[in-house]
């Protein structure tokens, strides 16, 4: 609990849900109170809709549900003039508001034009021209009051989410591997494979939440008065920090199943690779949670070393495929990681290092 209350995206995401009861109620205040209109119910309802986790979105998503509220008072408007109130018009008119929500350009807003109609139609106002206008003037508050809260009450930025997504993701790297470090050894067997598996599953999914959390910071910058957090590096370079987490995310996996074919084949493994290798992958899992890339670049020069000094030796052919593999998955993670490293999403004064390898 100590934790989420010092965590800035957490009070972000605590102030939207606070901004958005706030922004209702105003609606609610502004339609009712200052306004007069009766059975205000359209303008907290809109309000609710608009306050969204991007400025862009907000004044987007306004835009669109403004056109779909009008569409929906005047399919209300339609129906209960020529059709009237019965099972067939309601049943035609919710019809009619779904197909016309089908336009490409309103199917964000899938159910708002025959909700809106509903709404109207149902509460006796379908025919009431001054009561249509109400209910119009009241979908404009709300809108106009939740882009306002939006906008002048710390508009939502998302980088920082974004950058702690990934920094969070490279750190978890780290830890699988420290984790395959720790137990390839001579009691290591399938079930261990099929965690490190998993482990590498998990991952997939962690870099798909930081996908979508990048594709909002992008948004949340726009028309957005605030300026970037100050411990956010480079934010314009997390396309592509992700994509090269992605391929080492893969090149666990790929490791993964090398060792556990070996283990199937009942290969004997030579005990001074092993040691080496699993050496070199101690010291990138601390490099990755550490931001060291220094340390991932001495790994890549220690990775080619090793290949040399096997590849002079009398190994069993059959030791090959497994042993290049493996070499060759450490160096590719080694490579892509070195730019994550480097890139430092967020700076290294809001985090804590950890301690050092034994070399």
């Amino acid at each position: 609990m100590a934790g989420l209350l010092r965590d800035p995206v957490a009070w972000t995401d605590g102030l939207q849900m606070v901004k958005t009861v706030v922004a209702a109620v105003v609606a609610w205040v502004v339609s009712a109170e200052v306004f007069g209109l009766p059975q205000a119910f359209l303008a907290p309802w809109s309000a609710l809709l608009v306050v969204h986790a991007t400025v862009y979105r907000s004044f987007r998503k306004g835009f669109q549900q403004v056109v779909a509220a009008v569409l929906g008072v005047l399919l209300a408007w339609a129906t209960g003039n020529y059709l009237g109130l019965n099972p067939v018009a309601l049943a035609a008119m919710l019809l009619a508001g779904l197909l016309i929500s089908r336009h490409r350009w309103l199917r964000d807003e899938a159910t708002t034009v025959a909700a809106t109609a509903l709404f109207v139609l149902t509460t006796g106002s379908g025919t009431q021209d001054h009561v249509l206008v109400g209910r119009l003037l009241d979908t404009a508050i709300g809108v106009a009051v939740g882009l306002v809260v939006n906008v002048l009450v710390w508009p939502p930025l998302r980088d920082l989410a974004a950058a702690r997504a990934i920094d969070a993701v490279a750190r978890q790297v780290g830890v699988l591997l420290g984790r395959i470090a720790d137990e390839f050894g001579d009691d290591c067997c399938e079930e261990h494979v099929d965690e490190w598996v998993l482990g590498s599953e998990r991952l997939d999914d962690d870099v798909d939440n930081a996908w979508a959390l990048v594709r909002q910071a992008r948004e949340s910058g726009r028309l957005n008065p605030r300026k970037a957090s100050a411990v956010v590096r480079e934010p314009g370079s997390f396309g592509e920090i992700l994509g090269r987490t992605e391929q080492a995310v893969s090149e666990i996996r790929s490791m993964a199943r090398t060792i556990g074919h070996s283990i199937t084949a009942t290969n004997q493994w030579d005990d001074e690779f092993r040691d080496r290798w699993t050496g070199l992958l101690h010291e990138i899992a601390w490099a990755l949670q550490n931001r060291d890339a220094p340390r991932l670049a001495e790994v890549r020069a220690k990775l080619a070393a090793l290949a040399s000094d096997y590849s002079d030796e009398e190994l069993p052919t059959l030791h090959w495929p497994e042993y290049g593999g493996l070499i060759l998955n450490l160096r590719n993670i080694a490579s892509s990681m070195d730019d994550v490293a480097d890139s430092d999403p967020v700076s290294t004064a809001s985090r804590g290092p950890l301690g050092a390898p034994a070399l």
